[in-house]
């Protein structure tokens, strides 16, 4: 029986050789990289937080549907960018108690003589489309403008062009300002015209067919004073309608 072999042990961690850790390393707390991911952290938490209770706080605004009256001959509706007929209004948040601040409150327009109607029909809160209840616009690109009389954090729009015919805007842009001539500190909240005919940029909002149900549109809690629509001509004719625009905000 053989003597067993003796020689120096086999080194501990020669594959891999310790990692010195000393004096040399600062503790993690010291370690300026580790207070600012831990600083990072914990601001992104508050914020998550912070939002999360905000939302808790809002509810989806939902807009009240005149009864649906359809008359007249349907005409197609072929536009490039038109979404489907069964698409849901988008979910839009607003604190609750909110309400349509627009009502009541001044329009004015590009064409100072409409067709049809008054001005005043925009904002009188009713919402049937039958004529009497709808202004008309002069052909060509137009806009309403409604003055909130005081700057506002604005949540949402509802939009009724014309609805008692199957038909779809175009070029329909929403801006919000403080500025009534929209010179200055312009924020787009909705705009279909794909191919920038008016101008402001090409818009990745879909168009769509006008029903009872109007167009719900957020409008990201700009603060404005001033509620500026556009459009150009519908898929019928080359007229531009308004029902109603209702504005969500508090002042």
């Amino acid at each position: 029986m053989g003597r067993p072999l003796r020689g120096r042990p086999a080194a501990r961690g020669a594959a891999s050789p310790p990692v010195a850790r000393g004096a040399a390393d600062p503790p993690e707390t010291d370690n300026p990289n580790y207070r600012i991911m831990k600083k990072t952290l914990l601001t992104l938490a508050a914020v998550s937080a912070a939002s999360i209770l905000a939302a808790a706080d809002k509810a989806p605004i939902e807009l009240d549907y005149p009864a649906p009256f359809l008359s007249g001959t349907p005409v197609p509706i072929v536009l490039p960018n038109l979404e489907s007929p069964d698409a849901p209004q988008p979910t839009v948040l607003a604190p609750a108690g909110v309400s349509n601040i627009a009502f009541g409150k001044e329009v004015t327009s590009s064409d100072d003589f409409p067709i049809i109607g008054e001005l005043e029909l925009v904002t009188d809160g009713d919402k049937e489309s039958e004529e009497g209840y709808f202004v008309e616009l002069a052909q060509g690109p137009q806009w309403v403008q409604i003055d909130l009389e005081s700057t506002a954090t604005i949540y949402g729009l509802g939009l009724w062009h014309f609805h008692t015919q199957k038909r779809a805007y175009v070029d329909v842009v929403v801006q919000l300002s403080d500025d009534e001539s929209f010179e200055s500190g312009v924020t787009t909240v909705f705009n279909n015209d794909h191919d920038n005919s008016l101008g402001f940029g090409a818009g990745r909002d879909m168009a769509y067919v006008e029903t009872n149900k109007g167009k719900l549109i957020g409008a990201k809690e700009t603060k404005a004073r001033y509620v500026r629509l556009y459009s150009d001509g519908n898929t019928s004719n080359e007229m531009n309608h308004y029902v109603e625009v209702e504005v969500f905000g508090e002042y």
